[in-house]
């Protein structure tokens, strides 16, 4: 298309040509202009992206935050447990119905006066009124003497008996399993970056520097590097997982500026059709995003990878694989995405029509989470195949009425180009419509960066991967990510795991063995 300075033709038939460009490339602009404004003004979640107004809130796959204890008494509810002052459904809390596993510490307020304020007789105790309330003791930093007495013979006076000195994860370092562990936990899993956490120090009189944290965090990474791989092992050995990838920049020096590696996850999550596998994510530091990357990280992988449009990932799926073939399904929610940006920004009733369309799909999803893998097939079967059988003609009809450069069209294009993909969820109840469950998993990655900026150096994006691997997979299957890191890294340094029994040490195993431990005792 010549330029805006060129001289415009004489031919009618080439202005109108140029016409349509300018209106397609303009359309385009507009579409991707308005994405990054929702992007930096816009709502945060998908849920809040209205479009239908038939349509509702439209669910794609969230985990809904779970109860805890029993029934809830919130501070924010009347006598008849509705909310007080507002109409929406108050959050869940379970003040005033406290778990019963914390300890109590009782303090008994006595009146000021036993003495009957009529007749002045003694008063004798009727009965008492117990409230509870939830209190935190502030973490206190100490320090542990290691007193190691000698003993010798008065006799031969040769012999010297010494108790071994305790292991510690860095060897003759000044910090505890415990120690490491909190600092750890306080970085990937609550995404505290270590300045800050040397600055929480200082305020108690401890003087570090950041970079003896960065080498704590190595030697636990050091550590539970076999653990790690056991986790990829695991996941990568089910017959269906989901994979994403994100950017995580690195510092390079001499370079005056990061490096750009990637973090690629994988996971497994069962839970929606209560397969046999506890849930679990893994991640992998790389210096690229080439095909090659990822297949060398699923090359022992054979069965259902769930997955993006990225190119990298179309590679697996060709025949002749040592491992097996991998059939691979894409995501919906990412389809749906491009219809959201075009109607947002041209209000394409196209668009409207392919948004309502998939929204009926999850509509049908949501009434089957949780029932077996059978089932949901059967349900899909029915209800959803119709549905999906439907759009797609639909799709290419408008797509020949429509400008080929048009952001619709587009948007047209990626869908039926993935369409195979996109369907595999038809022919197989394990098989979500999304990749959620794996983006969900980097939720905790994207805080870490944004909180953080960067990994230290291409070691420091595989500490990143290792413990940020076994910190989320603790949260998904419900654990406390330093109770369970903190044991788990003192059985390995001090060898009360071993390495041919770290499948114990996995967090869905670990977690079984303490729910066993009061059942013994």
């Amino acid at each position: 298309m010549p330029s805006p300075t060129d001289p415009l033709p004489r031919d009618p038939d080439l202005l109108i040509q140029m016409i349509a460009d300018l209106k397609d490339r303009n359309a385009r602009l507009e579409a991707e202009v308005a994405k990054y404004r929702r992007m930096v003004f816009g709502a945060r979640s998908e849920r809040m992206t209205a479009v239908v107004a038939e349509q509702g809130a439209l669910d794609l796959g969230e985990v809904e935050v779970a109860d805890i204890g029993s029934a809830s008494a919130n501070d924010n509810t009347g006598p008849d447990g509705r909310s007080a002052g507002r109409s929406r459904r108050p959050a869940r809390r379970n003040v005033g119905a406290l778990p019963t596993h914390l300890p109590r510490v009782e303090q008994t307020i006595e009146p000021d006066t036993t003495q009957c304020p009529c007749c002045g007789g003694a008063l004798h105790r009727i009965g008492e009124d117990v409230s509870e309330a939830l209190d935190k003791v502030p973490a206190v930093l100490r320090v542990v003497r290691t007193v190691r007495p000698k003993y010798g013979c008065r006799a031969c006076e040769g012999a010297v008996v010494q108790a071994k000195a305790p292991a510690r994860p860095v060897t003759g370092g000044m910090a505890t399993t415990a120690l490491i562990a909190h600092i750890v936990t306080a970085k990937y899993a609550w995404h505290l970056p270590l300045y800050r956490q040397v600055q929480i120090m200082l305020g108690q009189g401890v003087i570090l520097d950041r970079a003896t944290l960065a080498f704590w965090i190595r030697r636990a990474a050091w550590w539970l590097r076999p653990l790690y791989e056991k986790l990829l092992g695991h996941i990568r050995s089910q017959p269906y997982i989901l994979c994403d990838e994100t950017p995580l920049p690195r510092l390079d020096p001499g370079r005056g500026r990061t490096k750009i590696g990637q973090l690629w996850a994988q996971a497994v999550d069962d839970r929606p059709w209560r397969g046999p596998s506890p849930p679990a994510i893994g991640y992998v530091y790389a210096e690229g995003r080439r095909a090659a990357d990822i297949s060398m990280q699923l090359a022992s992988f054979s069965g259902v990878l769930q997955v993006d449009g990225y190119a990298a990932y179309k590679g697996l799926a060709k025949p002749g694989r040592n491992a097996g073939p991998i059939r691979l399904a894409f995501c919906l929610a990412h389809a749906r995405r491009k219809f959201v940006d075009v109607h947002a920004a041209s209000g394409s009733p196209v668009a409207r029509e392919v948004i309502a369309r998939i929204a009926e799909v999850y509509a049908i999803e949501a009434k089957i989470k949780g029932l077996s893998a059978a089932e949901r097939l059967a349900v899909r079967q029915a209800r959803s195949k119709p549905v999906m059988e439907a759009l797609r003609p639909y799709l290419m009809t408008t797509l020949a009425e429509i400008s080929q450069k048009s952001p619709l069209a587009l948007a047209i294009r990626y869908t039926l180009r993935h369409w195979e993909g996109l369907c595999v969820y038809l022919e197989d109840g394990r098989v979500s419509v999304d990749t959620n469950a794996v983006e969900r998993g980097m939720r905790p990655i994207s805080l870490g960066k944004k909180n953080s900026l960067f990994a230290g150096s291409e070691g420091g994006g595989e500490s990143w991967a290792i413990l940020a691997s076994l910190i989320n997979t603790a949260k998904l299957n419900d654990l406390d990510p330093y109770t369970y890191l903190a044991d788990a890294l003192d059985r390995m340094v001090t060898g009360e795991t071993t390495i041919d029994r770290l499948d114990t040490l996995l967090p869905w195993n670990w977690k079984a063995d303490r729910a066993a431990l009061p059942a013994a005792a």
